[in-house]
């Protein structure tokens, strides 16, 4: 069964916010989220793409998303699936895979 392909966008920084002191950084949520959904829904059914609020000119980019990160309307890091934030702060994944299988994803088989 031929599975759509669903992007999944994470917005952070660097530096870790001052509530977030304890909590890992963007880029280790976003590597942690990658492995953690490509092991149960496969890679080829999924994008990744990590944008960093404080570096300009990246492609496909959500400057509004951007903005309201810098004012701090929005906790980082930021996990989008397509269109839709699903999770900010410390991310949960059940909330992350709701998300995906109401997208059409399945889980892959392990046999």
């Amino acid at each position: 069964m031929n599975q759509p392909v669903i992007r999944v966008y994470v917005y952070g920084a660097e530096v870790k916010c001052a509530s977030c002191v304890n909590a890992p950084g963007s880029k280790e949520t976003y590597e942690w989220l990658e492995a953690a959904l490509t092991r149960k829904y496969g890679e080829k059914s999924l994008q990744f793409h990590y944008f960093d609020i404080h570096t300009e000119n990246q492609e496909g980019v959500d400057m509004e998303i951007v903005q309201q990160l810098l004012n701090d309307d929005l906790f980082y890091p930021l996990v989008l699936v397509e269109d839709r934030i699903v999770a900010e702060g410390n991310p949960r994944l059940k909330t992350i895979y709701k998300s995906l299988e109401e997208h059409g994803l399945q889980q892959v088989s392990n046999s």
